[in-house]
């Protein structure tokens, strides 16, 4: 048997194992959605980074960086940004009454199921859109680890994921996120040096990647507004994602949260950093690939010793797992809790499980047919992933910050603020000019009409930050404990 299906053969047997584990402990919806709110600094800050380190990381930032050069390596900048904010700004009042989903926390701060319903909906899109760059991913390190059509891979990798996701709920997606980044660590901390000691050191490397592409470390290869929206993209999309704020939910406290974003944000960048020094060596080895989303299964296959060539491919598969099964779950729960439960409130905890099992199945389908009938082909990885960056920005970003921090933040702004913060993002991808990235006009659309309506109208009665305020001193510098969830 080859190194690289013995390599597979047991990380797959982990993956299932803990699957079938976190199933054993899954009690009730709070269990499967969010751990139960019990996951420790370690576990949960894995899963934060794990979810955010993705194909876009491995597959896509190498496949821009090998046509265009390191401009593009600066938005790792706005990932400590993003994070910094989750946890001592937004973190502090959000997770004080503690929910299973982001459409729930939309529900109870803004008083309708019609937002609520909304949030799911633009979930369930916006998800199907994210998975897709990650199957494509997917079906790529198939294609070089088992040397099987690209069509076959992706359906293969879909169908693992379904299984462990399936059945464990967010116990089996936050202990497998640990296992798979621990491989994406050890993946490409042990590919780095092999790499670089195979074009001559760092010396020979640099020399050389300058007579590949002598603006490789030049800013000409995208325009100066474009870099910096797309850092906006990666900022407030980071920090508005539902598959990132619920996992708020699953830690267990202020103090556990700020710990694991810490750890989540020092693992980030250290891949981050690898990965681009990787990123220098495919120009120089592969200087004529088809597509650069082609350069890091290359780089495997045909550079590394077995052995190594099967544990960075098991990495690169981990980092497209561990957060496809993230979006699986946030979108399973989006039909099942949110969209099923505002339905049927008084359905019965059982049902809302299997339906949330079969959105999760639905959802994780819906990509590959779409892919298999062409649609989504060949654009690079990355630009995909920017893409849902920007839609979960410019549809959440403000009605939560805003719905945490302004008492005149109203129900039909933040509707208004979402469907104008979404059409303006898909209008700008389809007609816009490529120097700006969707997610500006989404947001300042979003943020615009969030304002001006809201000043339009009366004051919602009462106080709706009450719920959401710190509790005091010891609160507000993060040390309190929240409430554990209730099941409400």
């Amino acid at each position: 048997m080859s190194a690289p299906a013995v390599v597979f053969g047991l990380y797959f047997a982990l993956v299932f194992a803990l699957g079938w584990v976190s199933l054993r402990r899954t009690r009730s919806e709070g269990d499967y959605w969010i751990a139960g709110g019990s996951l420790g600094w370690l576990v949960g800050g894995a899963t934060l980074a794990a979810t955010h380190t993705s194909a876009g990381t491995f597959i896509g930032t190498i496949g821009i960086m090998h046509g265009s050069g390191w401009s593009f390596g600066w938005l790792v900048l706005s990932i400590p940004l993003a994070y910094w904010f989750m946890a001592a700004v937004l973190a502090p009042r959000f997770t004080r009454v503690r929910e299973l989903t982001l459409p729930a926390f939309l529900e109870r701060r803004y008083g309708t199921r019609r937002i609520r319903a909304l949030g799911a909906v633009i979930i369930l899109v916006a998800t199907v859109v994210y998975v897709q760059a990650q199957i494509v991913a997917g079906g790529l390190v198939a294609g070089a680890v088992f040397g099987i059509p690209e069509e076959v891979g992706m359906v293969a990798f879909t169908v693992v994921l379904l299984v462990y996701t399936t059945i464990g709920g967010m116990l089996a997606v936050a202990y497998t996120d640990l296992l798979q980044l621990v491989v994406m660590a050890a993946g490409v901390a042990l590919a780095l040096p092999v790499a670089i000691g195979h074009v001559g050191g760092l010396d020979a490397l640099f020399a050389a990647v300058q007579g590949v592409n002598p603006g490789t470390f030049e800013w000409g290869a995208f325009p100066a507004s474009a870099l910096f929206t797309m850092g906006i993209a990666f900022m407030l999309g980071s920090a508005s994602s539902p598959a990132q704020l619920v996992r708020l939910y699953a830690m267990r406290d202020m103090r556990t949260i700020r710990r694991g974003v810490l750890f989540a944000v020092l693992l980030i960048t250290a891949i981050n950093l690898m990965v681009f020094m990787l990123a220098l060596v495919s120009p120089v080895l592969f200087p004529a690939l088809p597509t650069g989303d082609l350069a890091m299964p290359m780089l495997a296959r045909t550079l590394l010793p077995p052995v190594l060539a099967a544990i960075m491919l098991a990495a690169l598969t981990s980092a497209m797992m561990s957060t496809v099964d993230s979006l699986l779950l946030v979108a399973g729960s989006a039909l099942s809790h949110d969209i099923y439960g505002s339905l049927r409130p008084s359905g019965s905890q059982r049902t809302a499980l299997w339906l949330g099992r079969l959105g999760i199945v639905v959802v994780g389908i819906a990509p590959v047919l779409l892919l298999l009938s062409g649609v989504g082909r060949g654009e690079l990885v990355q630009f995909i992933v920017l893409l849902f960056t920007a839609l979960m920005a410019s549809s959440f970003f403000v009605p939560v910050v805003a719905g945490v921090f302004w008492a005149r933040a109203a129900e039909p702004a933040a509707v208004a603020a979402m469907l104008g913060g979404l059409g303006a993002t898909f209008a700008w991808k389809l007609w816009g000019s490529e120097v700006v990235d969707p997610v500006l006009p989404g947001f300042l659309t979003s943020l615009v009409l969030m304002v001006t309506v809201s000043l339009a109208m009366a004051p919602p009665p009462g106080d709706p930050l009450a719920p959401y305020r710190p509790a005091g001193p010891r609160g507000a510098a993060g040390t309190t404990d929240r409430p554990p969830y209730s099941g409400a």
